[in-house]
């Protein structure tokens, strides 16, 4: 049985697709256009209903994300796909070192920090790892498969 939009919880909510293309690059200030490209590069897939595209919260934030390296860090498309394969999520963000020392994926390298994150996210609470570019990055590929 389907919850209520009421009975779900934040992190739910996050991820119901509800804004248009449109909507999404004015939010995120690009053109529809490229959004449309980093769907055929695989680096986002919307929800679809009939023919149309819809983003959910956590979408616009990995589009955001998208757009800050591909823009302002100036990665290629390709070069961006290749780095949340195999870089970890520190040194793409910047993070503080108070927030990489807490961190268990920085702790603990045995794993890549998108899995161990997201771990520790289903135990715990998934607003540890929702700014995380690698962690959005990754919710994307589930969601294609």
């Amino acid at each position: 049985m389907k919850k209520k939009f009421t009975e779900l919880s934040e992190e739910e909510k996050k991820n119901i697709p509800l804004y248009s293309i449109g909507v999404v690059a004015e939010l995120i200030g690009t053109s529809d256009q490229i959004i449309r490209i980093y769907e055929k590069y695989r680096l986002i897939k919307p929800a679809r209903r009939n023919k149309n595209r819809f983003y959910s919260e956590n979408d616009i934030k990995w589009l955001r994300c998208l757009r800050n390296l591909i823009h302002n860090k100036k990665f290629g498309i390709e070069g961006v796909k290749k780095l949340l394969n195999y870089a970890p999520c520190w040194e793409i963000t910047n993070c503080t070192d108070g927030k990489r020392n807490r961190c268990s994926a920085y702790r603990d390298r045995t794993k890549p920090c998108w899995e161990l994150n997201m771990a520790v996210c289903r135990k715990e609470s998934p607003a540890k790892c929702e700014g995380c570019v690698v962690f959005l990055s990754r919710i994307v590929k589930q969601k294609a498969t």
